[in-house]
């Protein structure tokens, strides 16, 4: 069977499989424009609706059980209900109740949490990872009096702060104020492209691996000649960790000897909940006190809510403590090795750092060690074939996400890591006159 024939029939079987999220998806375009408030969560010929979730499973209203791999794009990393976290929940609506309007003794302890944590000097929170970088920059450029910032090409750093090209997308914010390197990876380019802007610029902000650029890992090298050159152009080094801080004890930037200007933060730091931070040098994140005259305001209802600094807090400290984050990378890269290993000779690539990982789908099977930018990636992907495992990858009972990112949650089985490793197999072998090199 070729690639058309087996993909028609997998979205046949998918219909057929899931009436209830299809009847929901037409119920559901009624209120909303598209029928979600997400885009990424849109899938054609509709997307399925989720009725629960178990620890690492989910269920959908058609009665389908997942192993979830997508772990909410990183945030989940708690799985759906731990019960610590259900715990500090109940007890912080019994005993301290929502929504205060005023400054709790909590939010200075899981501010403390994070600056001991991720080694910095001061932080203050937000509701998301995009807040996070937004507030970051205007800080850069308060403090710097400079307008410019240099993004990568398959940087991702918010809802807004989008840059899969060099071409800006049509909702970025401030466009004409970012420059977009195609350089990602490339040390020397990269560096001689930001001190050509010396003078001009605020910040270079960049991610220590592009999660959705394809969860491509940076090199130390790539790093840290971004880094100094940035701290010889003027400009402050800005490390996006929203994704990242989980992939190491103190975040990824400082496992690799980085030491960033500012770090931003969020995901699953929320426990579950929508958060953001942002924090850093002491002298640079002096321009939002409130205690100084002419300092820049940084607002937000839910910036210290109670649910929010009590969950954070006690899955940061309880759950995932450093060992835990050791261990559980290195439990996953095993695993990735393991899917590496299966999907040689095929033009299926798994790329990706600890917990974190990318599927990608080329003509050639690209070697995941020569997968540097989103440039190695751009003309080779083939979006036929992610469709199609995709789709079986639901049938098998995995749910990931169809552009092929992988989160993994803490309450993961090595038994279900390597059932996963086995459904992929399967579909090597069933495809493998498409698959195959």
């Amino acid at each position: 069977m070729n690639t058309s024939a087996a993909l028609t029939a997998a979205q046949e079987r998918f219909a057929l499989r899931n009436p209830r999220s299809q009847e929901q998806h037409l119920t559901a375009t009624k209120s909303l424009p598209g029928g979600n408030t997400r885009t990424l969560l849109h899938t054609s010929p509709f997307p399925l609706t989720i009725a629960s979730g178990d620890g690492a499973h989910l269920t959908d209203i058609d009665n389908h059980t997942y192993l979830d791999l997508t772990g909410e794009l990183s945030a989940g990393l708690y799985g759906h209900n731990h019960p610590l976290i259900r715990q500090t929940l109940l007890s912080t609506f019994d005993n301290v109740g929502l929504t205060l309007g005023g400054n709790t003794i909590q939010e200075a302890k899981y501010a403390s949490l994070l600056c001991e944590r991720f080694k910095l000097d001061r932080v203050r929170m937000t509701n998301s990872g995009t807040e996070a970088n937004l507030h970051a920059l205007a800080g850069a450029r308060r403090f710097t009096g400079k307008k410019l910032v240099v993004v990568f090409e398959g940087g991702y750093h918010g809802a807004v702060l989008s840059f899969p090209t060099q071409e800006k997308q049509p909702n970025t914010v401030d466009k004409d104020d970012f420059v977009v390197l195609n350089n990602y990876n490339n040390a020397k380019a990269a560096r001689r492209e930001i001190l050509e802007l010396e003078g001009h610029l605020a910040a270079v902000l960049v991610e220590a691996m592009q999660g959705a650029g394809g969860c491509i890992p940076a090199t130390r090298e790539f790093l840290h000649a971004v880094q100094e050159a940035a701290k010889e152009a003027g400009a402050l080094f800005i490390l996006d960790e929203v994704m990242t801080s989980r992939l190491a004890p103190h975040g990824l930037g400082h496992e690799m000897g980085l030491k960033p200007d500012m770090v931003t933060m969020g995901k699953y730091l929320g426990g579950g909940l929508a958060f953001g931070a942002f924090g850093g040098r002491e002298d640079v994140m002096a321009v939002y006190d409130p205690r100084v005259e002419g300092s820049l305001a940084h607002s937000g209802t839910f910036n210290n809510n109670t649910l929010v600094m009590h969950l954070g807090y006690a899955a940061l400290k309880d759950i995932f403590t450093p060992e835990v984050s050791v261990e559980f990378n290195a439990r996953a890269d095993l695993w990735r090795e393991r899917l590496q290993d299966v999907a040689k000779g095929t033009r299926l690539t798994f790329t990706g750092r600890g917990s974190l990982m990318g599927l990608h789908f080329t003509d050639d099977g690209i070697n995941a060690a020569e997968v540097l930018s989103v440039a190695d990636l751009q003309g080779r992907q083939r979006a036929d074939l992610r469709d199609l495992f995709w789709f079986e990858m639901l049938e098998e009972g995995y749910w990931i996400t169809r552009r092929g990112f992988v989160a993994l949650i803490l309450q993961t089985t090595d038994e279900e890591l390597e059932g996963f490793v086995d459904a992929v197999k399967r579909f090597l072998d069933r495809h493998e006159g498409i698959m195959k090199i």
